[in-house]
């Protein structure tokens, strides 16, 4: 039986520029605290253990007045090897990880990482964005309010400080078991590690929307050839849909396009591109049904996307026309 391990890291950063340019760990984390949820969600368990540093000896002088830990505090800390095992074993197996958004889980694998521990999956995490889901449940699900917001929104108790790990955890964990079961089907996927290869390739249908998560490709080239990224096909009907708007990217990172079905009316269609950890590159298509104000909406985003392409192109002939040759520049009066 699967446990939900409502979870929350304090991390500690490079004080000096050169430090902070450690690629490998950016974030070292000192603090892992955490809430274990039965099926029902009723706490189970409680977690939480300090991490002596190994990588950065002074604590970043921001991180220690959000997070109230000085080097003193985790100077008698076991280091992150020994707490990470004895957090996965408290874990149990098959865990559901929650947390208030997206950051969490991928830098505890960052860490793991780094210390060249075995990987907590082969390919993308399914987990709970609780922020996600209280955005779903009370409010647009588009914004993404702070941990002290929801808590105040849904008139929680606040009896303890927040930006400590178990604090945030307790926090989190309150709000996980006020969002209303309906919403719990809007999982999320961490893609820390990325599918390498077609089976692994996500492919999910929410109630009023699609979401495709691809293999991981050597470049956005590759990416944008192939025929599963750029498909527009009918998530309700499987059907392969006539383009009205095709592919357009105002950014060179997103790109859109709008199809319509027969049956079920004009589908909006959004491809984020996204680097890999090792240096691919991967998509996150999302497909959702929209009435007319949707279709505007895209069409006046092709409008601005062409006008700023035009910009662009009428810029750089300019600066080209502008440039002077060598020759040029020796005639130059203004030269001699």
């Amino acid at each position: 039986m699967s446990n939900y391990i409502v979870f929350d890291l304090e991390w500690n950063q490079g004080e000096s520029v050169r430090e902070q340019e450690l690629k490998e760990l950016p974030f070292e984390i000192v603090e892992i605290g955490a809430v274990r949820l039965n099926e029902d969600r009723v706490e189970t368990g409680t977690f939480s253990r300090l991490i002596h540093p190994q990588v950065y000896q002074t604590m970043h002088q921001i991180t220690g007045k959000i997070i109230h830990l000085t080097m003193d505090d985790l100077k008698d800390a076991d280091p992150f090897t020994t707490v990470i095992a004895d957090f996965l074993e408290w874990c149990g197996e098959d865990p559901i990880f929650c947390s208030w958004g997206t950051l969490d889980l991928p830098e505890l694998q960052r860490n793991m990482d780094y210390y060249d521990l075995d990987p907590l999956s082969d390919g993308p995490i399914e987990f709970m964005d609780v922020q996600k889901l209280f955005s779903l449940a009370f409010e647009d699900g588009k914004s993404r309010r702070s941990l002290e917001y929801g808590i105040d929104f849904l008139e929680l108790s606040k009896d303890q400080a927040f930006h400590r790990a178990l604090s945030d955890a307790r926090y989190t964990a309150s709000i996980f078991q006020a969002i209303p079961d309906k919403f719990l089907r809007y999982v999320s996927f961490d893609n820390y590690v990325t599918p390498k290869d077609k089976r692994q390739e996500i492919h999910i249908v929410f109630d009023n929307y699609a979401k495709y998560i691809s293999r991981e490709f050597a470049d956005k080239e590759e990416l944008l050839q192939d025929p599963e990224v750029i498909s527009t096909r009918c998530y309700l009907c499987h059907k392969n849909l006539r383009r009205k708007i095709r592919w357009f990217t105002p950014n060179g990172k997103h790109y859109y396009a709008l199809s319509q079905c027969p049956k079920h009316g004009f589908m909006k269609s959004k491809v984020r591109v996204k680097k890999a950890e090792d240096g691919g590159y991967y998509a996150v298509k999302t497909s959702k049904f929209v009435d007319a104000d949707g279709v505007q909406d895209i069409r006046q985003k092709q409008l601005r996307a062409k006008a700023h392409s035009r910009r662009v192109k009428k810029n750089q002939e300019l600066k080209k026309n502008n440039k002077e040759t060598p020759k040029e520049k020796d005639n130059n009066p203004k030269d001699q």
